[in-house]
């Protein structure tokens, strides 16, 4: 397969040019040598290298090409994460001002652009799943419940698949919210490697960003912007608000050799390998599996234990890293990078202390809090700092979000009460931190 972008670096740095430009290393030296490979493609705007916020070559067939494989009209690089397409994103689907219907258990960015775009928040409450002690997907029916309570909202804003790898149906909540003229966001951070296991997670929404960096092979913080029925040309430009003005090409290239290894022999036999590792896993020891009524990501895996804290550090000791864990659940990201070896030496750790998984003491529901202020007014608010544990009727001025997922228990704008304190202190957070809140004197 072609490497549009790739090919034009490797093209311009072949031919030693005199670099009277940016960078400042000038493609010949980085003093630190793991870098020094990258230093001769890591360019600038330049006419053989394409601007990433204008239309024109090479990014417009690299994009296209991956805009193909998702089944989307357009594709946008971004060089600041799922952050970066969230942001975009939302500002592309809704207006300044407006109500938007948002699912409760959306990263702490999605929190930031309400209130950078004054969007009013009506809360999608997701299910909580009591034999999981997870939140589960979010389903149409109560997506079409809160559009007949709420008419005028247009924009809708959820999260698929969730970090434990749940799978909401986003065809179906397409056809509702589209049935209403309105638009649909996708919030696919953890999902950028669905596709190449032949799924189609976002089939129907107008927008979907996926970060790269999470699950495939490319670099850090990049992402992929995914848009239907919309102009490229807003795309770019909108992107550009959020994204730097010298984005990474390191970054950008490596979203283009991704692709292309994804799509070649090895890669589509890779990912296949590492979901049926995981199944083996899912079989083997106590976690979270698919259902009738539940979708999940094949390459996630989500082990249940007695205590969620205890378990990954008994892990770290053995050398062993997970992505996160809660009270009850250790999360494992597991890619086409992962080999066999690695996969048998998990299978091993997790042998030796297989006495600690099974069901941990039930974990409540995630409380949904008073909302005082606006996100907005809440986020740019004066505010003071002080620890959580003394902060019981004072409305937040940040998000308190345990970090990863990044899902705030408590939004700007919202009163922090006993039950909040209480959830917060039952998940392990620690409430001695000191946190912001509006000052309203």
């Amino acid at each position: 397969m072609p490497t549009p972008l790739y090919d034009a670096l490797r093209a311009y740095a072949g031919k030693s040019p005199l670099r009277f430009h940016m960078p400042g290393h000038k493609g010949k030296f980085l003093p630190v040598p793991e870098l020094m490979s990258l230093a001769p493609v890591d360019l600038t705007e330049l006419s053989p290298t394409g601007n990433l916020f204008a239309a024109g070559e090479p990014f417009d067939s690299a994009q296209a090409l991956w805009a193909e494989l998702f089944g989307f009209d357009h594709c946008q690089f971004l060089t600041g994460g799922s952050t970066m397409g969230i942001h975009t994103g939302l500002t592309l689907c809704a207006r300044p001002g407006e109500q938007i219907l948002v699912d409760r258990n959306c990263h702490r960015a999605v929190f930031n652009a309400l209130a950078l775009l004054d969007l009013e928040p009506v809360y999608l409450e997701r299910p909580w799943l009591k034999g999981e002690n997870l939140i589960g997907p979010i389903s149409p029916e109560d997506v079409e419940k809160s559009l007949n309570r709420h008419p005028n909202i247009k924009t809708v804003c959820i999260t698929s698949p969730t970090y434990a790898g749940m799978l909401s149906n986003i065809g179906a909540i397409s056809r509702i919210v589209h049935a209403r003229g309105g638009k649909l966001f996708v919030d696919g951070a953890h999902g950028a490697h669905l596709p190449f296991l032949d799924l189609a997670p976002f089939w129907g929404a107008d927008a979907v960003t996926v970060s790269a960096h999470k699950t495939l092979p490319a670099m850090g913080q990049t992402a992929l912007l995914f848009t239907n029925r919309m102009d490229p040309d807003r795309v770019r430009q909108t992107a550009s608000i959020y994204g730097s003005s010298s984005p990474s090409y390191p970054m950008l290239v490596s979203l283009d050799a991704a692709r292309d290894w994804l799509v070649g022999e090895e890669g589509f036999h890779q990912y296949r390998r590492a979901a049926c590792r995981v199944a083996e896993l899912r079989q083997k020891f106590s976690s979270i599996r698919p259902r009738s009524g539940l979708s999940l990501d094949p390459c996630r895996f989500v082990l249940k234990v007695k205590d969620g804290p205890a378990f990954a550090a008994a892990l770290e000791e053995r050398g062993v890293y997970p992505e996160m864990e809660d009270g009850g659940h250790v999360v494992f990201i597991c890619t086409a990078q992962d080999s066999d070896e690695d996969f048998c030496r998990l299978e091993r750790v997790l042998e030796d202390l297989e006495d600690r998984m099974g069901d941990c003491p039930p974990i409540p529901a995630p409380p949904i809090p008073e909302r005082v202020l606006s996100p907005r007014q809440a986020l740019f608010a004066p505010s003071r700092v002080w620890p959580l544990e003394d902060c019981e009727g004072e409305i937040a001025a940040c998000q308190i979000a345990p970090y990863p997922p990044g899902v705030p228990v408590v939004a700007p704008g919202e009163r922090i009460s006993k039950k909040e304190l209480a959830y917060l202190q039952k998940i392990g957070y620690n409430i001695l931190s000191e946190i912001r809140t509006v000052r309203l004197d």
